[in-house]
């Protein structure tokens, strides 16, 4: 049965590959060969420790973080619009960057899940300031980051919190945060009732988080993160625009009510209405069903899609009961799963309910595990913003999109299909389009076309790389072992060896013709040869899978 006891032994070069390709956005094969060996616990101290923040992305014409310029609204929006793109950019190569760490990965769980839309926003430092929010608690606290998003300026944009006013509510987002980003929609047991909670609870929060607005200074800082939130429409002390009646919840939530501590003249404090949030947040965090939500969020990010009976019973409910008892501390979570016999398909001796090369690596996953693994480098962000911003969005970005993921644009306010639609979640990155320009991804890389070019031989020749490029056994030994999530068959190494690298020729030949490029420096004996066997494995059908 599923199991969440702890994985104790040492890993396997498969098993490290696993937990740094779940963990982050794909690994070198020299960050394989060190965790080799590590328990997953000694892995997970790596991979959980605390790191620097990243400095911010630099514009190209000043040469300087534009974030905090006062003058940057006097910006035309053409102006605006590269710098969005900029973003983006930047937070790409924050996760190429960063490593084998849960931070960026855990940043972009986030954005999956308190999804906003850019083209809805279109203000780079809203979404710049939401991605340093995830950052914060990408391994901190559930909840607290739950409440911030009630406060995030281009959350108040996305959803129309901004637009939620007493007397004139908008519910937008308080439909969203108890359907999407907290407790979750279970069955419907009657008229407006969804188990977890009831249309007039969504009335009632609503009422809760009315009054807000977006501030566009960003001044209004958190004191916590240091982060620019939006603020409550008031003269500093009042909220003008906030309800202050009672909001009565349904029985989902024990019937609670929540109010403010003063009302005069029908109006409240600033303070009591950002305490009437707080206490919002703490009835539905302290639902076992809203930790159940985020844990099968979790599970379906980080292992498979499918939860069946016994994984909600054997998984998700003990999970959900430490992410209880650490008042949401994301960490202790994070452990438990994936330092799990679970994790590493040894809790139990059935093949067919194994996971690791079950999920389809999301165009992202795709072009940055590529990148990664054959260390295909970028320009320094900071010193050259001009050359690393046009190599990720010609070379990355832009490639992703024709791959069927478009950064911050999902298509709905549910986020990314891949995430969240039954029944085919990552099958949602397939169609016969996106299929053919993952394979183009291969060639595009070569090619005179791309920013981020790649010499296959020069990799290849670099001992770092492989042991031993001579014996062309070991060579696709190695790369097949490493590339793929399982081992391949017979029938599929020989294809790869003897059909695409040595196209018919013999073991002897291939160790000739090296040992010949090595002497020599002409690589027109090897060259084809490497180049058909890098562009069969990134355009195997087992690559797709992590």
């Amino acid at each position: 049965m599923p199991s969440l006891t702890s994985y104790t032994s040492p890993m396997t070069a498969r098993q490290a590959a696993h937990l740094l390709r779940r963990s982050s956005f794909g690994p070198t094969n020299t960050e394989i060969d060190t965790f080799t060996g590590m328990s997953p616990q000694q892995a997970l101290d790596l991979l959980l420790q605390d790191i620097p923040a990243p400095e911010p992305p630099i514009d190209p014409i000043w040469g300087e973080a534009w974030l905090t310029r006062p003058d940057l609204e006097d910006e035309d929006r053409s102006g605006e619009e590269d710098r969005q793109r900029f973003t983006l950019a930047w937070w790409v190569d924050q996760m190429i960057q960063t490593g084998p760490h849960l931070r960026e990965r855990m940043t972009f769980f986030f954005h999956t899940h308190f999804t906003t839309i850019l083209s809805r926003v279109r203000e780079s430092r809203a979404h710049f300031y939401q991605q340093a929010l995830f950052r914060y608690h990408a391994l901190g606290n559930i909840k607290e980051l739950a409440r911030l998003m009630c406060l995030d300026n281009a959350m108040l944009v996305h959803l129309d919190g901004f637009d939620n006013r007493k007397g004139s509510p908008n519910e937008n987002f308080a439909r969203e945060f108890l359907e999407l980003y907290s407790i979750g929609k279970g069955p419907q047991i009657g008229p407006d009732d969804y188990t977890t909670f009831t249309e007039d609870d969504v009335r009632e929060a609503a009422k809760v988080l009315s009054g807000y607005r977006t501030e566009h200074n960003y001044t209004t800082i958190d004191t916590e993160t240091g982060i620019p939130t939006g603020r409550l429409r008031g003269n500093g002390s009042i909220a003008s625009d906030h309800d202050a009646g009672v909001k009565t919840f349904s029985a989902a939530f024990g019937n609670a009510q929540i109010s403010p501590a003063t009302v005069l003249n029908g109006q409240t404090t600033i303070e009591d209405a950002l305490q009437e949030l707080q206490d919002l947040v703490d009835m539905i965090f302290a639902q076992q069903d809203t930790a159940r939500h985020f844990c099968r969020k979790l599970y379906r990010f980080f292992i498979y899609y499918q939860i069946t009976d016994e994984i909600e019973a054997d998984i998700i409910e003990p999970l959900s009961q430490i992410m209880l008892d650490n008042d949401y501390d994301v960490v202790p979570v994070l452990r438990a799963l994936l330092g799990s016999e679970h994790f590493f398909d040894t809790d139990n001796a059935v093949a067919e309910d194994n996971h690791r090369g079950a999920i389809i690596k999301s165009p992202l996953e795709l072009t940055l595990g590529t990148l990664r693994y054959f260390g295909i480098s970028l320009p320094d962000m900071q010193a050259s913003p001009v050359a690393a911003y046009e190599a990720v969005i010609e070379g990355i970005l832009a490639p992703m999109q024709l791959m069927g993921l478009t950064l911050y644009e999902p298509f709905e306010v549910a986020g990314y299909a891949a995430y969240h639609q039954t029944p085919g979640y990552n099958r949602n990155w397939i169609s016969s389009n996106y299929l053919a320009r993952r394979y183009q991804y291969a060639d595009f890389l070569t090619s005179d076309e791309s920013p981020l070019p790649f010499d296959i031989v020069n990799w290849v020749a670099n001992p770092a790389h492989i042991a031993n490029p001579a014996d062309a056994e070991s060579l696709v030994r190695q790369l097949t072992d490493q590339l793929f999530p399982e081992i391949i068959t017979a029938g599929r190494f020989d294809y790869f060896l003897y059909t695409v690298l040595l196209d018919q020729f013999s073991l002897l030949n291939w160790e000739m013709e090296w040992q010949d490029y090595t002497s020599t420096g002409d690589d027109t004996g090897v060259r084809p040869q490497l180049e058909r066997l890098y562009r069969a494995i990134i355009q195997a059908p087992e690559y797709q899978l992590f």
